[in-house]
């Protein structure tokens, strides 16, 4: 793999207003009208959200991610995808450099809502 070029420089002040949280995934549901997106119902620990991640194209069992914690940006203004309200974003790592996607997680369990950074 070449990796892809860095990206234009942020501040420290950008990084701090990005809220990355870990979360646990409890349902995988498919959305039938979109050829990529399948809908998560996340555990932020205080509470849960819908967020529609991408992974039908990067993966051949979507629903394999259940159970497991990744982390979240959840300070997203809520967007509308298939009809569907999204109220994060899931991250992943490879998927843009063509290689298998993994969830981008925390190496033992924490609890859920802990914050990344």
């Amino acid at each position: 793999m070449k990796p892809a070029p860095i990206k234009e420089a942020a501040t420290i002040d950008d990084l701090d207003k990005i809220d990355i949280r870990v979360g646990e995934i409890v349902e995988v549901e498919d959305l039938p009208d979109s050829r990529k997106l399948v809908r998560l119902t996340v555990d932020f620990g205080d509470h849960q959200r819908t967020i529609l991640a991408g992974l039908k194209q990067e993966r051949a069992n979507p629903a394999e991610v259940r159970g497991r914690q990744a982390l979240f940006v959840v300070n997203l203004e809520p967007r509308k995808m298939a009809g569907v309200i999204s109220e994060g974003m899931l991250l992943d790592i490879g998927y843009p450099d063509g290689i298998d996607p993994v969830l981008a997680s925390p190496e033992g369990p924490v609890p859920n809502g802990a914050r990344a950074g």
